[in-house]
């Protein structure tokens, strides 16, 4: 109940819960179908969107990246939402649910994806380390920027859920094991109209 955007109830939602059953951190991520176009994705928000200067390279590098998917028959996801409590910032949790992500998407079958990252807290940069990289266009990186909303500076990353940095192909591969049988909590209005309660069920049953 303390944010909410217009995509919440079509993105999953990645979360960590403590041993009091606390959301301790959290992750959304957004996939789309292979017709989705630039200005449909999230991104078209973002500060660069609407500046000038940097629009059309911003424009050119997602389209690129949607190109490539549609091409190599991969999803497309944007991600999100990457964040971890105040007493759990020194912990794994933020690196494992970040790779979390990249096991969802080979769990759908494989995905390219874009994410924005604050410079603060030093997120873009563990990112980086990950596998994410620079979104590019023409050869050129996509340049960071300041967003106001979050008074910090940030970055567009892209990823591929297949080429994460090599060190974390193991655990990447462990979380696709156990995200498998991972609960899957449902709102009633998301599923069908006979169901009117919540629905667990396993994520591999949900992929399928």
């Amino acid at each position: 109940g303390l944010h909410e955007t217009a995509e919440d109830e079509k993105s999953w939602h990645l979360l960590m819960v403590d041993g009091r059953r606390r959301v301790t951190a959290c992750v959304w991520y957004l996939e789309h179908s292979g017709e989705v176009q630039v200005e449909d994705l999230r991104v078209r928000h973002s500060p660069l969107a609407r500046a000038q200067e940097s629009r059309h390279q911003l424009w050119n590098g997602v389209e690129s990246e949607l190109t490539r998917a549609r091409r190599e028959h991969l999803r497309y996801a944007e991600v999100g939402g990457w964040a971890v409590s105040k007493h759990n910032r020194c912990t794994s949790e933020g690196l494992v649910l970040a790779l979390a992500g990249y096991s969802l998407g080979r769990i759908h079958g494989g995905a390219l994806g874009i994410t924005t990252a604050t410079v603060r807290h030093c997120s873009s940069a563990i990112l980086r380390r990950l596998g994410g990289a620079p979104l590019e266009a023409d050869g050129s990186p996509v340049p960071s920027y300041y967003d106001p909303r979050y008074k910090c500076d940030m970055e567009i990353l892209r990823f591929d859920s297949r080429r994460p940095n090599p060190k974390y192909n193991g655990l990447i591969d462990l979380l696709r094991q156990r995200m498998a049988s991972v609960p899957v909590i449902v709102a009633p209005r998301a599923v069908e109209s006979r169901v009117s309660a919540a629905v667990y069920e396993p994520l591999s049953a949900m992929a399928s």
